[in-house]
């Protein structure tokens, strides 16, 4: 059974406020969900139903994906309102059709309580998933990025009817990552290797450190250089 307090949630949740901690029972046991995390970075993507077909493609592309975000060190975790007995059951289904078996967490939120922690359902949701369909949960499709400080770095919402783009949540890490190590910023459409932005504030002494080979100067605000190694 899991347990959230919902008087701690704000009233919507922002990128830079802390991640809900809660405790929950998962397909891999009950966790702490910031002690599950650690020091590393996590992914929590959540879904409205268990045997559903766009989720069943993102749960098993998800699986596939899941070396790549261990080079990461991060963590990924989902969440379906649905108990986990159900999710068992499904991750047979998941494994059968997409050819890769899910070996990350599935969290159990038959109360919907994570749901509305989280700020993806309404308090007036009610406190059971028996007898809801996809239809009543369909925004619960939200993905949060959360880094080894607990706090959200990015969140994704997608309708019910549209398949997230995975690779777009590799490239997102990547850019906090490196920002988060570098102090620089990544400008549109950016992929690691690529060159990045100075940030205005950046102190000029930093600047000739991180980039020895010089920028490219389009603007005094916009200046353009090498993505620091």
């Amino acid at each position: 059974m899991s347990t959230a307090t919902l008087e701690s949630t704000p009233a919507m949740l922002r990128i830079n406020d802390v991640a809900p901690d809660f405790t929950a029972e998962t397909t891999q046991g009950t966790i702490h969900f910031h002690d599950w995390i650690g020091n590393g970075w996590a992914v929590l993507f959540s879904h409205p139903k268990d045997f559903t077909p766009v989720c069943t493609t993102e749960l098993g592309y998800m699986a596939g994906l899941e070396p790549e975000f261990k080079k990461r060190n991060t963590k990924i975790i989902g969440l379906s309102v649905d108990p986990v007995s159900s999710h068992g059951k499904w991750a047979g289904d998941i494994e059968e059709t997409q050819g890769h078996k899910v070996n990350y967490p599935m969290i159990g939120d038959p109360k919907l309580e994570i749901a509305k922690l989280y700020n993806m359902l309404p308090a007036s949701a009610g406190s059971t998933s028996e007898g809801r369909t996809p239809a009543d949960n369909i925004t619960v499709r939200t993905v949060f990025v959360i880094g080894p400080d607990k706090k959200i770095k990015t969140m994704l919402i997608y309708p019910m009817s549209t398949g997230r783009n995975f690779a777009e949540i590799l490239r997102i890490l990547d850019s906090l990552q490196l920002t988060a190590r570098a102090g620089v910023s990544t400008p549109a459409n950016w992929q690691p290797g690529g060159d990045v932005c100075v940030p205005a504030a950046m102190p000029e002494e930093e600047v000739k450190k991180k980039f020895p080979e010089g920028l490219r100067t389009l603007k005094p605000y916009l200046r353009m250089g090498k993505q620091p190694k």
